[in-house]
């Protein structure tokens, strides 16, 4: 089948696991595993002596609530300026195109040719283990056992038959020229290189949390995020990359999420909406699995309806930001990111997929979620100047809550236009 022929043979390795067994007889307390080393003394003295203590505290090891607190993106996604909101903006960004490089060495394969390579319903990592036997090249399969394939007479270079095999299986592979090994994983380390635009960067960290991406570097300074991710979600970041450059389009939702505790037990009564606001502020109504969303005017502001809920509620703000949402892509926002930790709204997060339509109309599917699962959903179609107003979520939902108590949450959609330019751009928006 090729014009090298060379075998090797795997080698096994075999590791001892050391396990140290602490008894302390004057706590009886058990430890799950984590420990703290300590020094001792002696006649006053430190030695170089030390003993295992159990760790009774689960935060004695962890990185202090403070300096996981510290969070880059707060001063550009959690500061709304809710009295001048421009409904359509245009910025620009400099004329440089999006870029997506792989982190880990991979070197050029060796050049073969592959004639009527046949194999049949058996793993991936065998399948490429016949090619690579044959031409020499360590296998090693990081993540196995991988799906079973079936492939009948693949004839081409040997670069193009392993990506048939390795993408048909949704697999990475690199090679390493300098311990000739082949190596295949589910996942790879990339680097999103973007243009110089704050709000672009935001954007696509909105979707790639979207995606459901959550470990993620941003560098600020060069614009560039770096990630691991699998086959078929890098296939739809390149697609987003491609829409994006013929459409350079993309929604903003600025959000509001507060907590109302009812003075009465019936909690708000939402029918006086009708009553405090003239007839058409509120266009549309739908009910969901849990809660309502209604699209309102501009009547109904954020400060207005604050002023209409404190007449049948104490309110409590919870968290308030902004997201971004790339045309026909989803986006997300996490409330605790602009939120206090203790509240019990935290683990909430807003996942919204939006697109334009004709004369001006936005089109956005809004989810609820939390740790737990999918809250509620809903999907509506606004005119560019309306806005989103969910309510009836009771608050207990996330936690124990008084009766009447519901978390609101106000969305604001609005439109941003990017633009390529040569200029200088200012503060790098």
């Amino acid at each position: 089948m090729m014009n090298k022929f060379s075998f090797f043979k795997f080698k096994k390795g075999y590791f001892l696991l050391l396990s140290l067994l602490a008894v302390i007889s004057c706590n009886a307390y058990q430890s799950d595993g984590e420990t703290v080393i300590t020094n001792t003394t002696v006649n006053g003295s430190a030695t170089d002596n030390f003993m295992i203590l159990p760790q009774e505290n689960p935060y004695m090891l962890r990185t202090t609530f403070r300096a996981n607190d510290l969070d880059l993106e707060t001063p550009l996604r959690c500061n709304v300026n809710w009295k001048t909101q421009e409904m359509v903006q245009i910025l620009p960004h400099n004329n440089v195109s999006f870029r997506i490089d792989r982190n880990d060495v991979n070197d050029a394969l060796p050049e073969f040719e592959v004639r009527n390579f046949t194999f049949d319903n058996i793993p991936a990592e065998q399948a490429l283990f016949k090619l690579t036997e044959e031409a020499g090249i360590t296998l090693v399969a990081k993540d196995a056992p991988y799906p079973a394939l079936y492939g009948k007479n693949l004839n081409g270079s040997f670069k193009e038959v392993v990506e048939m095999v390795s993408h048909s299986a949704d697999l990475f592979y690199r090679y390493d020229a300098k311990t000739n090994s082949l190596i295949l994983s589910r996942r790879a380390s990339f680097t999103l290189y973007a243009p110089n635009s704050r709000t672009l960067m935001l954007g696509f960290l909105d979707v790639l949390r979207g995606t459901g991406i959550t470990d993620m570097v941003t560098n600020w300074r060069d614009y560039t995020i770096t990630f691991e991710t699998n086959l078929e979600t890098i296939d739809k970041i390149n697609e987003l990359i491609n829409d994006f450059e013929d459409n350079p389009t993309m929604i903003m939702y600025d959000v509001s999420v507060f907590r109302v505790i009812a003075k009465e037990p019936c909690g708000v009564v939402w029918n006086d909406l009708l009553k405090d606001f003239k007839f058409g502020s509120i266009a549309t109504a739908q009910t969901g699995v849990i809660g309502r969303i209604l699209t309102v005017t501009n009547d109904i502001s954020l400060e207005q309806l604050r002023k209409f809920v404190g007449k049948y509620a104490t309110v409590q703000d919870i968290s308030e930001g902004r997201f971004i949402v790339p045309t026909r892509w989803f986006s997300r926002f996490d409330v605790g990111r602009c939120g206090k930790h203790d509240n019990m709204e935290y683990p909430l997060s807003i996942l919204a997929k939006a697109g334009m339509e004709k004369n001006n109309r936005i089109y956005s599917e809004i989810t609820l979620d939390t740790t737990e699962g999918e809250i509620t959903k809903f999907k509506v179609r606004n005119k560019l100047g309306e806005n989103f107003l969910i309510i009836g979520l009771p608050s207990e939902i996330f936690g124990p809550a008084a009766q009447g108590t519901e978390t609101i949450v106000y969305i604001v959609p609005r439109l941003v236009r990017m633009l390529k330019t040569d200029e200088k751009i200012k503060n790098r928006i």
